[in-house]
């Protein structure tokens, strides 16, 4: 390890079903009087209905496409980028959270030890769902960074290189475009943003190549934190670097419960529990001890570098002095 290797920790995580029991579009269908499991119900007959009409489409984007229809048809008429941060602030999460993130900041920033080497944790969530809702939410806080679908509210037209851009009346605002989509496969990406710092320092490209020891955050320091197999390409990756993967379920859910058994007999992740983040869970108990593992880690590794680069003094040799101190009497008898 690189004598100024990183001192940073990370935790991701997903967010539907792992932070919050179900997904977080709920509090949009209620505000707006929408039929919930009509509108998935008309998202899951989409790919069939356009690959009738010869057109191939990719599944991620259809819900999406979907929501801004229902935008501009009337259902969700004056649905803005506020107003889904507003109907963040709704979400409700699992038992112990948010205060669990900072449980698990706490763990390394009040630890004397990992202290003197400045470590700190940071939190990020990636998601295929709305960033603007999570941004909305009583997590935000918490987190250092946040990857989700994102919308464009007002368009540039034609020619808008050689014209003023007018300001926007808030009240007229409405999502009309995609501005970015997150699957289950592009999320490795967010995770190598993480790892490189692209992030945090805009002038870094995500493909640039980058020796280990300049990464920001070193993959085998992160731990990944979701709720099941659509979360595979994500596990998969950590592993194969030597992150740290977990899955959680519904308490209540039998079948979840089983699906993370099949994930750990894979090997896909190192471990599962219930998404209960309360003191004493076993989900509360294994984060919390894995992330002072690789905090401990990590001052290991410094701390016995450090010390090989140090040179020691000379030692001092009894048989050598009495010789010379023999020398000196014969020349001066």
């Amino acid at each position: 390890m690189h004598i100024t290797s990183s001192n940073l920790i990370a935790c991701i995580w997903d967010f539907d079903k792992t932070l919050i029991p179900g997904y977080m579009q709920k509090p949009l269908f209620e505000t707006y009087a929408v039929d919930e499991q009509n509108f998935w119900k008309e998202v899951g007959a989409l790919s069939h209905v356009y690959r009738q009409q010869n057109i191939a489409v990719t599944e991620d984007l259809l819900y999406l496409n979907h929501l801004l229809t229902y935008v501009k048809t009337g259902p969700f008429r004056g649905l803005s980028n506020q107003k889904l941060q507003q109907l963040g602030t709704a979400l409700i999460f699992f038992e112990g959270l948010p205060t669990f993130f900072q449980t698990l900041k706490d763990v390394v920033e009040k630890n004397e030890r990992f202290n003197a080497h400045e470590l700190k944790l940071e939190h990020y969530i990636i998601s295929g769902g709305l960033a603007e809702m999570i941004r909305g939410s009583k997590i935000a806080p918490y987190v250092d960074d946040i990857f989700g679908c994102e919308f464009i509210e007002e368009p540039m037209l034609p020619g808008f290189l050689h014209q003023e851009i007018l300001p926007i009346d808030s009240e007229y605002r409405e999502i009309s475009q995609i501005a970015r989509v997150i699957d289950n496969t592009t999320k490795t990406r967010f995770l190598f943003e993480i790892n490189k710092g692209v992030n945090k320092h805009a002038n870094l490209d995500v493909n640039a190549s980058m020796l280990p020891e300049d990464r920001r955050i070193p993959i085998e320091n992160m731990i990944y934190i979701a709720d099941g197999a659509t979360d595979v390409p994500m596990f998969s990756v950590m592993k194969e670097r030597g992150g740290k993967t977990f899955a959680v379920h519904h308490p209540d859910n039998m079948q979840e419960f089983m699906q993370n058994d099949a994930l750990l007999e894979s090997g896909r992740v190192d471990c599962y529990g219930p998404a209960d983040y309360c003191p004493g869970s076993l989900t509360y108990r294994w984060l919390t001890m894995h992330v002072e593992k690789i905090a401990e880690r990590i001052v290991q590794a410094r701390e016995n570098l450090l010390q090989s680069r140090i040179n020691k003094p000379p030692a001092f040799d009894s048989e050598s002095q009495v010789g010379h101190s023999e020398q000196i009497s014969l020349f001066t008898s």
